[in-house]
């Protein structure tokens, strides 16, 4: 479907229901496929419709042609995505992002605070930690050393433009300084952190940034796992997310 002038790879996973849906926002080198079966499951354990979406250069979408500037995830917050939920007459959905789309899902809830029912948030960045940055550069390396973007190729149009439109920009000076805490004492919507206790591209201070600003948050530190918990522990995810939202009385 076109949103803001691009086309993007939509996909529905559930039956309708009542309740808010929930909406996907991938990682920065994710998509659709790159969700695999959490969707799906996601969708049998909460009872509700799942939408996932391949943001622009993403996927199957259109293909990024131009680099990124350092504000794209305040442009996809806060154009892209509302635009995207016009579209598809969808009102106040649940928003489940990990690492660049738990960023995103902040800053939507942030500028528009009554447009979302809930958040669920795997590995958030509010601020560019020296870790992440370290972590970013390591992977410009394996990059250029190793098959990754062969691997990367089942779930990208065009896997070199993906990955280094996202590794070129988090590496940019112009990044260190992005930083998204101003927008976090707005948020209304009840949130849900699950933060990888081995996460190489963030720490616990995000954690800590988030639940010192929004009013309602619940944290869980998972063991043994990095970056990604949906795939380290997804029973521990798929439980923890559908508790979250069961006790949630207009969600």
């Amino acid at each position: 479907m076109i949103v803001a002038g691009h086309e993007l790879e939509v996909a529905w996973y559930g039956n309708e229901t009542a309740s808010a849906p929930i909406v996907l926002l991938h990682e920065g080198l994710g998509s659709v496929s790159h969700w695999r079966e959490f969707p799906r499951e996601l969708a049998a354990r909460t009872g509700r419709r799942v939408l996932a979406y391949s943001r622009f250069g993403y996927g199957q979408s259109d293909i990024l042609d131009a680099p990124r500037s350092v504000d794209y995830m305040h442009v996809e917050a806060e154009a892209v995505l509302p635009a995207l939920l016009a579209a598809l007459g969808i009102e106040r959905p649940v928003l489940f992002g990990h690492s660049d789309g738990a960023s995103i899902a902040l800053i939507f809830a942030g500028r528009y605070p009554q447009a979302c029912a809930a958040l669920a948030l795997e590995a958030p960045h509010v601020f560019v930690e020296p870790q992440t940055v370290a972590s970013i550069a390591q992977m410009k390396d394996v990059a250029r050393k190793t098959d990754l973007l062969a691997k990367m190729a089942p779930h990208h149009r065009d896997p070199a433009r993906t990955f280094w439109g996202w590794n070129d920009v988090w590496l940019a000076p112009a990044f260190r300084n992005w930083n998204i805490t101003d927008r976090l004492a707005s948020i209304t919507a009840p949130a849900l952190i699950l933060q990888g206790k081995d996460d190489e591209y963030g720490s616990a201070a995000q954690v800590d940034a988030i639940a010192a600003r929004v009013g309602r948050v619940e944290s869980l530190f998972i063991d043994a796992c990095g970056h990604s918990p949906h795939r380290s522990a997804p029973e521990m995810v798929l439980d923890a997310t559908a508790r979250f939202l069961a006790a949630l009385p207009q969600a």
